[in-house]
């Protein structure tokens, strides 16, 4: 049921080391189709982030040495505190986001998410135990969550939750789903046991929602509650 930061990320990754000039990393961005590269050591390990926004600093800057008395705008000053430092370089060492925010190929999908919200970034290095790149996850890669055929999200909440993980039976419940949207429909002995079943079914990837029209035999909810 859990699917992982490996399951999605991407294996392929370009990169760039340290002292890759401007123009090749720009290149490498355009090469690659993507909008980062991570950059690495000589023993792959990663030391920053490099990416379009990061190379668009120049330009940002650039009337500055043109017209005299240019001042950016605020919002560009202000969007991050070393632009003008990011616009005079001409490395991935001096244009680098460092250090990069990485995560575990066995960290959990939804993890990587959260992680990705909380520090305001589009993408993360994926390293192993030894700090050495094995990939990179970005937002495109994670909403792979929500692009599981009906059919493999039903057999997932039939084998893995009903059937595997609740430890009851299950055998009057039927599952339906339609464009991610799971409904739990039959009759199960306890209330409770309802319940715990529409949460886990919600904890599967790629699950938008869940319709609970379970019913039970005994409604045990205010036993619980005591």
């Amino acid at each position: 049921m859990r699917m992982t930061v490996a399951d999605v990320m991407t294996r392929k990754v370009f990169s760039v080391t340290a002292d890759t000039p401007f123009k090749a990393i720009a290149e490498t961005l355009i090469t690659g189709g993507v909008s980062a590269v991570p950059v690495t050591d000589d023993g792959n390990h990663v030391i920053g982030m490099v990416s379009e926004a990061d190379l668009l600093r120049k330009e940002e800057f650039r009337e500055e040495f043109y017209r005299e008395g240019y001042r950016p705008p605020l919002r560009a000053r202000l969007r991050h505190p070393k632009s003008r430092q990011k616009a005079d370089g001409d490395t991935a060492a001096d244009l680098m986001t460092s250090p990069a925010i990485t995560v575990s190929p066995t960290a959990s999908a939804v993890g990587a998410a959260r992680l990705m919200d909380a520090r305001g970034v589009k993408r993360l290095a994926v390293v192993a135990p030894n700090g050495r790149l094995v990939g990179i996850v970005s937002r495109r890669d994670l909403v792979k969550l929500f692009v599981r055929s009906d059919e493999e999200i039903a057999a997932e909440i039939r084998d893995d939750v009903l059937d595997r993980s609740l430890w009851v039976d299950t055998s009057g419940v039927t599952v339906s789903v339609n464009n991610g949207v799971v409904t739990l429909s039959g009759q199960m002995d306890r209330r409770t046991e309802a319940g715990i079943a529409v949460r886990m079914t919600g904890r599967v990837n790629g699950v938008v929602d869940v319709v609970d029209k379970l019913t039970w035999k005994h409604d045990d909810s205010a036993w619980e509650a005591r």
